[in-house]
């Protein structure tokens, strides 16, 4: 059999954050200002399936948690769900705070719990050297993968510094 021959240096570098990132809203308002301000300089690109923007949102993954509390506040249950987009995610606290059948079903008051929330959402970035590197923020760590050229750490260090909840 043949053996795997790696032929780039390929890098990840992860930032845990002081403290989690207080909400969706904070999370994708970050997300946002990257796509929209391009904070990072990259450029546009083509490929065979046309024109790319320079910073593209490619996955985002967004679960929230209910947990189910009888009339001594003890819990008597948890639910989960995960959703695909910021919007669905809000609808779904809805939903699921509004399920009687859960409610009945676990024999307890749903209660919101926020900070168990989990959320990411992944940025693909096409460095003007024609690099393609990642970027994804979530509750508690930026993560940079698939890059070589240390400049772009160097760019995204700097502008994780300067953004508060990414301190």
């Amino acid at each position: 059999m043949a053996d795997f021959v790696q032929n780039h240096s390929v890098k990840c570098a992860i930032r845990m954050l002081a403290g989690p990132i207080p909400d969706i809203g904070v999370l994708n308002a970050i997300v946002q200002s990257v796509i929209v301000h391009n904070p990072f300089g990259c450029s546009a690109y083509m490929t065979r399936n046309g024109h790319q923007a320079p910073v593209k949102k490619v996955r985002e993954t967004y679960t929230a948690r209910i947990a189910y509390r009888d009339s001594t506040a003890k819990t008597v249950g948890v639910a989960s769900e995960t959703y695909n987009t910021v919007a669905g995610f809000n609808d779904g606290v809805v939903a699921l705070l509004a399920n009687t059948a859960n409610t009945a079903a676990h024999k307890g008051n749903p209660v919101r719990t926020p900070d168990a929330d989990s959320y990411s959402a992944t940025l693909r970035c096409h460095d003007p050297t024609g690099e393609i590197y990642y970027v994804n923020l979530s509750r508690r760590q930026v993560t940079l993968s698939s890059y070589e050229d240390e400049r772009i750490r160097t760019r995204i260090e700097n502008w994780a510094d300067s953004v508060p909840a990414l301190g």
